[in-house]
């Protein structure tokens, strides 16, 4: 988005949500954070400064700057100036380790990191090997002393935009590299699936060093001029006051944070009339949690995407899906899919299989790994997204779960998701995961690790009497373990490779009987 456009963008009056019409002008609210409000005139004028910035610390073209640190407008504004120099955007995971970060930046080959203050602890672990500005006042006297960036250079929609790190369950994490036409068709795939108005007021809650964070509702509501207001952790009982405070109309987020209001002692009294678009994705909500918000008058709307497809999909239009509480919905304006069977590309179908996408929202390919960018796709065109798939004659999809979670007993396919939707249908169970583990007679086994609710008690008798009324004996698993909590990564996936670990160790003398 370069200055002009930022200028001549808009925002809704601050104190007027649900304003009744639209009005574009640079003096409107582009961003909230506390009480601190900044237009877009302003913010296109902060922009330009901070690209003129970065430039005098030797930012070019197509270079790294890197971002750490938690939701916050430095964050866009950061963006928006390496944008304007045609450089590439690189967020880091403040949850992650030193060495971890560490890594994220010799392997973007950053030039240039951009932190906050609660970030301070972790770039002195990691020995930043490259230069730092920190976000605070050497920050701001930076921006006021210097010249607004006077000749961007051009910028094309081919161009990359951002160094999105996958989240690294298996292996370690790679970098996908997504172009500016990548960021701005997943926006018109969301306004042609969502309306979003200059008058919305949006929550980004989820963490901006991910898709979700940046693409499902944000970049969409800042693209039609409405306000964005960051918060820099989630905790769901500020989130709910927030809503009734702000008139908020709009958020993304994933199952776990909305579990979490729903279960907070403020649900019952928070205001949520305002209230229009609630996203959501990464797996999908228990369907209790998605009743507690449609009896509450909002609709959950579960998307199903991916870093690569930057990263809109799939997604239950609104109004619809009541009777299709596990589907994701149907795909999105711009995006084709198709099915890979026995190694070739078939179209969607009934039977399961792995999911092609193809469209101009998926990435342009791994940041310095040619050959996992070759493997990730089919005819150099189709990305391979891993995740199995039954498509309804409607167009309706259901994710049936990841191709590597897949267990394989006794020459059988037991999809973990499948049990796991079962197993949270006990009113004991909070959570559950379904791993495999490795078996003499059978070859692979489940092995169900199992979050209980606080005070609530279950035998695995009576988990496995309940798994068998509603599926065959095969899918059942064969061991059982209580977890005080599953472990997840940032964006709310369970992280399996642990589990599976976790599973093996426990279970090693076991499966060798």
């Amino acid at each position: 988005m370069d200055t002009a456009a930022l200028r001549h963008a808009s925002a809704p009056a601050l104190g007027s949500w649900p304003a009744r019409r639209a009005r574009i002008a640079p003096d409107r609210p582009a961003f909230v954070e506390g009480e601190r409000t900044l237009t877009y005139a302003e913010l296109a004028e902060r922009t330009a400064r901070l690209a003129g910035v970065l430039a005098a610390r030797g930012v070019r073209p197509g270079d790294r700057v890197a971002y750490l640190g938690v939701n916050a407008i430095s964050v866009f504004e950061t963006y928006f100036a390496t944008w304007l120099l045609g450089a590439i955007a690189t967020p880091l995971n403040y949850r992650l380790a030193a060495a971890e970060i560490r890594y994220m930046l010799e392997d973007s080959g950053a030039s240039l990191l951009v932190h906050s203050a609660d970030t301070d602890r972790l770039v002195a672990a990691a020995a930043v090997p490259v230069p730092v500005l920190r976000v605070g006042p050497d920050y701001e006297d930076a921006i006021a002393a210097a010249e607004p960036l006077a000749d961007p250079p051009r910028v094309t929609l081919d161009d990359p935009a951002l160094l999105l790190y996958t989240s690294g369950t298996t292996g370690r994490p790679k970098a996908a590299v997504l172009t500016h036409g990548n960021l701005t068709w997943n926006t018109i795939n969301q306004l042609a699936h969502v309306d979003v108005l200059s008058t919305d007021y949006a929550l980004c809650i989820s963490p901006l060093f991910h898709c979700v964070g940046l693409g499902q509702v944000t970049l969409p509501t800042l693209f039609k001029g409405g306000c964005v207001e960051p918060l820099a952790n989630f905790d769901a009982g500020a989130v709910l006051a927030r809503i009734g405070e702000k008139g908020v109309t709009s958020f993304s987020a994933v199952p776990t944070m909305l579990q979490m209001m729903v279960e907070h002692p403020g649900w019952a009294s928070a205001k949520l009339d305002s209230l229009h678009t609630v996203l959501y994705g990464g797996s999908p909500v228990q369907e209790r949690v998605a009743r507690a918000w449609l009896e509450r008058g909002v609709q959950v709307q579960q998307g199903y995407g991916m870093t690569e497809a930057a990263p809109g999909v799939y997604m239950v239009p609104r109004g619809a899906g009541a009777d299709r509480p596990t589907s994701v919905g149907v795909p999105h304006f711009a995006t084709e899919v198709a099915m890979l069977r026995d190694g070739e590309r078939v179209p969607v179908g009934p039977e399961p299989a792995e999911l092609l996408v193809r469209g101009p929202h998926v990435f342009a390919g791994y940041w310095n790994r040619p050959e996992e960018t070759a493997e990730a796709f089919v005819d150099g065109e189709w990305f391979r997204t891993g995740d199995v798939v039954r498509v309804a004659p409607d167009g309706w999809a259901d994710v049936v779960d990841r191709v590597k979670d897949m267990i394989i007993s006794g020459g059988e396919n037991i999809y973990p998701a499948e049990v796991e939707a079962v197993l949270v249908r006990l009113d004991a169970v909070a959570d559950a995961a379904v791993v495999a583990v490795p078996d003499a007679r059978w070859g692979e086994v489940g092995a169900a690790f199992v979050q209980l609710r606080p005070g609530a008690t279950v035998t695995d008798e009576e988990l496995r009497a309940h798994l068998e009324a509603h599926l065959a004996r095969y899918k059942i698993p064969k061991y059982f373990v209580r977890a005080d909590a599953l472990p997840r990564n940032a964006t709310g996936k369970v992280r399996r490779v642990e589990l599976r670990s976790r599973a093996a160790e426990e279970f090693a003398g076991e499966r060798s009987q």
